[in-house]
């Protein structure tokens, strides 16, 4: 059956191939971007749709939710995908870097979820898959603040799968890990990880083994055919994790280690 799908960050990465591959499955996709322009003509549904949204900004997501209700009457689900990457040392993030990461990667996805919801309820019915990161269960040297906004959204998607299970709501985290999109291009490194840093050359070395694992990674395609197969499934799973064996072997493992030697083991794997 066809879906009323709304994607926030789907120009492209993991939001566009989700987009894309959804659509060709039938569903009426709607996939956000800031520098999309609300399409005067008639839509075409073979294609995924893409408006504007700037999930930093409540009134740009009420316009774009508001523009899909005018026209579908209903939203079946929603991928909260839109993030960014910092990377640098803790003692050289600064507050402000920090506050700009968890709008569009923690308070973004709040926006989204609190206009979005009233709809869900009211139809009594809904899907809301926010997508995590293994980074959100496990912190890399030099992409604490990443990983903190991740394990910010790991907890706040538990509660809300409470808060709204009486409704028919359902709340799912997907968590993937290396994958071969633009996020290392897109990574922004904390402006204090310049020439001076004391902490410069671990934080390039850790930055670098981040760059070739995800250049190595799965393709995103893979990625949005598991996001089709949870769609379909009328009793989905809280948590899917995706991305190389090793790693998802690894996150297993994560809690049967010594915290020291879990430490020892990350610090030489990223060369720092």
């Amino acid at each position: 059956m066809s879906k009323v799908i709304l994607i926030t960050g789907a120009s492209a990465g993991f939001g566009k191939a989700c987009a894309e591959h959804l659509a060709e499955q039938g569903h009426r996709v709607y996939g956000t971007s800031r520098r999309a322009q609300f399409p005067q003509e008639a839509i075409d549904y073979s294609q995924p749709l893409l408006i504007p949204m700037d999930v930093c900004s409540q009134e740009s997501v009420e316009k774009a939710v508001h523009f899909i209700l005018e026209r579908e009457k209903r939203i079946d689900v929603v991928v909260n995908n839109a993030g960014m990457g910092v990377a640098g040392a803790v003692e050289e993030t600064s507050v402000e870097e920090a506050r700009a990461l968890f709008e569009t990667n923690f308070f973004g996805v709040l926006r989204v979820c609190r206009t979005v919801l009233p709809t869900f309820r009211a139809q009594e019915f809904g899907l809301m898959i926010n997508i995590s990161s293994l980074g959100g269960l496990v912190t890399l040297p030099f992409q604490g603040l990443y990983s903190a906004s991740k394990y910010a959204l790991e907890s706040i998607s538990d509660a809300l799968r409470m808060e709204v299970q009486p409704y028919g709501i359902k709340v799912v985290v997907v968590e993937p890990g290396d994958f071969r999109t633009n996020f290392s291009e897109s990574r922004v490194v904390s402006a204090e990880s310049n020439d001076n840093s004391l902490y410069k050359q671990r934080c390039d070395r850790a930055i670098a083994v981040m760059a070739k694992d995800e250049s190595e990674g799965y393709d995103p395609r893979l990625l949005a055919e598991l996001l089709g197969q949870i769609i379909k499934t009328k009793s989905p799973q809280h948590r899917y994790s995706i991305g190389p064996l090793s790693q998802r072997v690894a996150i297993g493992l994560r809690w049967l280690m010594p915290s020291w030697l879990r430490d020892r083991v990350l610090m030489l794997l990223y060369r720092v």
